[in-house]
């Protein structure tokens, strides 16, 4: 009696969960078209919105005919959503709905993109621990394509139905190099950035943007990054002598339009061929995208689109894949650059697979700290130039400026009249193909409970330096706590700082002021040796450019840097570190 019992409940919850899951209707969402951004100034007299948005008073009757030519309903139930005097209903926030079928689960390596039909404690690809993920795809998902790869397809998003508008391709054969780039130059194939801010970035993607191309842009939060897309895109939309105006749609998914407007009116951005739209959905947005025939797309950010026959919420691990695939299969067949912006962990790499920056054109990374108005966009990786590119920026009201000298944007004022100020050098390292001049300071202080304490340098590396001081410049230090700092914060991580390090060391120990206009360049072994480091050129000659009259260089290199015909500096070079001290600290 009670097995009975049982097996009645069961088969009463069983009825009970169907009906409800049959009464839940999907959502409908009203399509919206993007604004065309129009800036007027805000003035103290009262003003409307700086959008070309309609009118709240106009006629209800000719609103519903615009809607119905303009966009175009597809059913009776989008014209009743669009008669919702809320202006919106609930079901457009909801990101994703149920999938039909049985889910399957899948573990991927969130490092390489590997899948596996079971969880292991490493990838069998990459052999990293801990990096399989789980999530859950739906039965269907299987039969498309495999699980996941490049190809949409493979997670139930049909091209069909959201890229139908793209050019078919037909039967492609192989074509000879020859053929493609007979009559290709590089100016007029890519799309030209003027300017000082246009050049600039122009030079850290490699000569300007590529047709066609997916760019991905990281950077920590607050740090620039939707700043830096909204400059780039009025540069791309006002054209240049080469491209007329033309307009460039720019896509938010975590700001408003109004909002959007707003940052635009203070950087005093006056063009009208930027589109705003905000919207998630993807497979929408390239509907407008196709409408509107942009010169570029912008997408800020990839973790907030969603397409809606994909498993997952928007920014999970199949969301985020599966759309930058689809917006890469866009670029290529429509020719039209994107680009996307990619929020980032608190390791400072970006959110998401890994396999998602080996899916795009290009990776560009915004840094700067915290303290430091200064923004430095760097190149990780550019299939249509160089990564040793490095544009430097400074943070204003009206957006990032360029920086006219940006080798001695790490300097601190220096004081050249000051007798006690011992123990300060200034090194020259390379950032791609940037110098920069930063200042290396040291502090010997005896009978400090403290034996040893550096910023910004290596410990290993300071380490090392002390020791070789020891033992072959003979300072007895041993008994002294030794601090050291590199100013404003930078770190300095490359060898060519070693000479650098072990001067300050001596001019604090010594308390001997190092003379004003004395740079150093060079790499330090074990033997007390000096040693060269690349790009000995271009270090002298932009010391030679910020006014310094002497750079101490290792004896190997001496006179081929003479050679330059630097006449206002002098090359003083030093084969150990016996010979530094005796060049640099001796009595005039």
């Amino acid at each position: 009696m009670l097995i009975a019992d049982m097996r009645c409940f069961r088969c009463f919850y069983t009825r009970a969960h169907s009906l409800l899951l049959l009464r839940s209707s999907t959502p409908v969402t009203i399509p919206i078209s993007p604004v065309r951004f129009r800036l007027r100034r805000f003035s103290s007299s009262p003003v409307t919105s700086v959008f070309d948005l309609p009118s709240s008073n106009q006629d209800a009757n000719s609103n519903k005919e615009d809607n119905e030519t303009k966009i175009g309903f597809s059913d009776e139930k989008s014209r009743k959503a669009a008669s919702n005097p809320r202006g919106w209903s609930p079901g457009e926030v909801v990101m994703n709905k149920s999938k039909k079928g049985k889910s399957k689960t899948v573990w991927v390596c969130e490092s390489c993109g590997h899948s596996e039909g079971q969880w292991w404690g490493s990838c069998r690809t990459c052999h990293k621990v801990g990096t399989m993920k789980r999530f859950s795809q739906g039965s269907e998902l299987s039969a498309g394509g495999g699980g996941g790869g490049s190809n949409c397809t493979g997670s139930g998003f049909s091209e069909s139905k959201g890229l139908s508008w793209l050019p078919e391709q037909t039967t492609v054969q192989p074509h000879r190099l020859t053929d493609v780039i007979h009559g290709i130059t590089q100016q007029q194939w890519r799309i030209s950035l003027p300017g000082l801010f246009g050049n600039e970035v122009g030079r850290v993607l490699g000569g300007g943007l590529a047709p066609g191309s997916l760019i991905l842009i990281g950077g920590d939060p607050g740090i620039g990054k939707s700043t830096l897309l909204l400059q780039i895109a009025a540069i791309i939309a006002e054209g240049s002598e080469l491209a007329e105006p033309a307009p460039v749609l720019y896509i938010s998914g975590e700001e408003s339009v109004e909002q959007i407007g707003s940052r635009a009116d203070r950087m005093r951005i006056q063009t009208e061929e930027l589109y705003l739209f905000s919207s998630s959905d993807l497979q929408d947005i390239l509907n407008k995208a196709h409408r509107l025939s942009p010169r570029a797309l912008i997408i800020d950010s990839i973790q907030t689109v969603y397409l809606k026959d994909v498993t997952g919420s928007a920014g999970g691990l199949t969301q985020v894949k599966e759309c930058t695939s689809t917006l890469l299969r866009f670029a290529k067949k429509s020719n039209i650059p994107v680009f996307l912006v990619g929020h980032v962990t608190k390791a400072g790499d970006i959110a998401g697979p890994r396999v998602l920056e080996h899916i795009v054109d290009v990776v560009l990374y915004l840094e700067g700290e915290e303290s430091s108005t200064y923004r430095l966009l760097r190149s990780v990786k550019n299939r249509f130039g160089s990564t040793d590119e490095l544009g430097v920026f400074e943070m204003a009201n009206s957006g990032l400026e360029v920086v006219s000298n940006p080798s001695g944007i790490y300097l601190s004022q220096q004081n050249p009249d000051s007798d006690v100020l011992a123990g300060l050098a200034v090194a020259v390292v390379m950032d791609g193909s940037r110098s920069f001049l930063i200042e290396v300071q040291a502090l010997c202080s005896p009978g400090s409970t403290v034996s040893r304490h550096v910023n910004g340098v290596q410990a290993s590396r300071a380490d090392m330096i002390i020791a070789v001081l020891m033992k072959q410049a003979g300072l007895r230090i041993q008994e002294n706590g030794i601090f050291l700092n590199v100013a404003n914060g930078m770190a300095l991580s490359e060898t060519a700082g070693d000479l650098a390090i072990a001067a300050a060391i001596c001019s604090s120990f010594l308390e001997f002021p190092i003379p004003h206009g004395v740079v150093f360049i060079g790499e330090i072994g074990l033997g007390g040796e000096v040693r060269t480091v690349p790009r000995m050129e271009k270090r002298v000659s932009t010391v030679a450019k910020l006014g310094f009259n002497k750079c101490v260089v290792p004896k190997s290199v001496e006179e081929s840097l003479k050679a330059l015909n630097l006449k206002e500096i002098e090359i003083i070079g030093c084969k150990n570190l016996k010979e530094l001290i005796n060049a640099v600290f001796r009595v005039q």
